[in-house]
């Protein structure tokens, strides 16, 4: 097999929030990096997207996850004190790294995202973005690493849309100030590609148009949270979606 197919079972069992429809738009990102190129990930949990952007990458990608594996921002409403946990996902993510057999091909950088510019040198042809959902860290995120992102290259942020922090960051560097156009999404995955001439107009009103799926995502959350997801039967979804 070739394509995301041919690790789809792999990552299937490796935990993390990643759908089939995401996964596969990450391959095809990966894929597009030139053989001397770089791909950042910040936040990598157990390295799901990890194992699926290392398989794609073409031989002399440097592919750098960054996560410092510290027990906050671990997922929905984990925000501290999972110290122990944390230690755990380190261990699971170079065990699974090394299970999917590209270990030799990921740079793991422990460390807070803020802090880990030293360690990547420019330009970044593909930066995906799972890192803190917080309002500051996620805009931060956006504009210091996005800002690292060459022209032409693609910028991939997970739980746009469903996330209330990474919308509103979304929102304030991605729109009207921002060197990006959105080209579409895999559900919560936005894809956005660096295209400073790109006029702003049309971008902003993709950007905007995808607000009410935003509030259906939030309308569901609080559904969920009040326990009354049931009302949904069958058709309700596991948290975060």
């Amino acid at each position: 097999m070739s394509g995301y197919e041919s690790i789809a079972d792999t990552v299937a069992g490796i935990d993390g929030w990643m759908s089939p429809d995401q996964g596969r738009r990450l391959w095809d990102a990966a894929r597009r990096c030139p053989v001397d190129g770089r791909i950042v990930e910040i936040g990598s949990f157990r390295g799901k997207s990890t194992v699926v952007l290392a398989s794609a990458a073409a031989d002399g990608v440097d592919v750098v996850a960054i996560d410092p594996h510290a027990g906050n921002d671990r997922g929905p409403q984990e925000l501290e004190g999972f110290d122990r946990e944390a230690q755990t996902d380190h261990e699971m993510f170079l065990a699974n790294l090394a299970a999917a057999g590209v270990a030799d091909r990921v740079r793991h950088v422990r460390e807070f995202s803020d802090r880990a510019h030293g360690a990547v040198a420019d330009p970044v042809d593909l930066l995906y973005i799972d890192g803190a959902h917080r309002f500051g860290p996620a805009r931060a995120d956006l504009r210091d690493w996005g800002a690292r992102v060459g022209d032409g290259g693609t910028l991939l942020v997970h739980d746009a849309f469903s996330s209330v922090g990474v919308t509103l960051a979304i929102l304030r560097e991605m729109t009207v100030r921002g060197r990006f156009r959105y080209t579409g999404r895999s559900r919560s995955l936005a894809e956005f590609r660096a295209d400073p001439g790109a006029p702003r107009a049309p971008h902003v009103a993709r950007v905007l148009a995808q607000l009410p799926w935003f509030a259906k995502n939030l309308l569901l959350k609080v559904a969920l949270l009040a326990g009354v997801g049931r009302l949904l039967g069958d058709r309700a979804p596991d948290w975060p979606y």
